[in-house]
């Protein structure tokens, strides 16, 4: 893969041979980013799980300190008083069997999350087909099934971030913008950390967490010492 001279430049800064404290990865991913437009700071983290196994797969939420930096935009499934109680608490969307046929007849996807409670669950489902690709799927581990929608809606307006593990075993979650600061990062990198530790499978044997990379959306990335984490 070819890159351009931004991150030629930017990959001279970061030794690929050594496992930086966490400290120090965040100082340099900052550096590492260096596009026009404010790039977001991910954590890639290759785990020694088989998410074959139902007792290996991991999947929960955090709220990370500092938020994400992005404004995310809340639909939520929720009808009589649950659905005034999501529009007051700034859903940007609320609504129960028009939403399921607006995603169905106009693609339409302008949301990033999505809420419901749980007597909504059999119309979701109908969209579940779309909605599970995209991760968009509510989900009981995520917080995202659940009657406190008020809750759920300001704890994803602040920050709350889900995480997964993918077909490859690896989870990529999220963890700000290149605009924060080296501390910010640091504080929302050790909330996602001490929850990923706190979610690690009991019967997993051997390395939990393989190799642990920050990486901004164009420059390359920084290798971090799991031991640290």
């Amino acid at each position: 893969m070819k890159h351009g001279k931004k991150y030629l430049e930017a990959a001279k800064a970061i030794d690929h041979t050594v496992l930086y404290d966490p400290a120090e990865a965040c100082e340099l991913v900052k550096k590492a980013a260096t596009a026009k437009f404010d790039e977001t700071i991910e954590v890639h983290i290759r785990t020694g799980c088989d998410g074959r196994h139902a007792d290996q797969q991991i999947r929960g939420a955090v709220v990370l300190p500092n938020g994400t930096g992005k404004t995310v935009r809340v639909l939520v499934f929720a009808k009589g008083a649950k659905a005034e109680e999501a529009k007051a608490a700034g859903a940007d969307y609320v609504g129960e069997q028009e939403l399921v046929q607006k995603i169905q007849n106009e693609n339409w996807f302008d949301f990033d999350i999505v809420v419901a409670t749980p007597d909504m669950m059999g119309v979701v489902g109908r969209i579940g087909r779309v909605l599970g690709p995209k991760g968009l799927m509510p989900n009981p581990k995520a917080g995202t099934v659940t009657m406190d929608v008020a809750n759920a809606i300001k704890e994803i307006k602040a920050g709350k971030i889900e995480y997964r593990l993918d077909k490859s075993n690896i989870i990529h979650v999220p963890v700000g913008k290149a605009s924060f600061t080296a501390e910010q990062l640091g504080q929302n990198f050790k909330a996602l950390m001490d929850a990923l530790n706190k979610a690690r499978p009991s019967t997993l044997k051997g390395q939990y967490m393989k190799s642990v990379t920050l990486a901004p959306t164009m420059g390359p990335g920084v290798r971090v010492n799991p031991a640290k984490v």
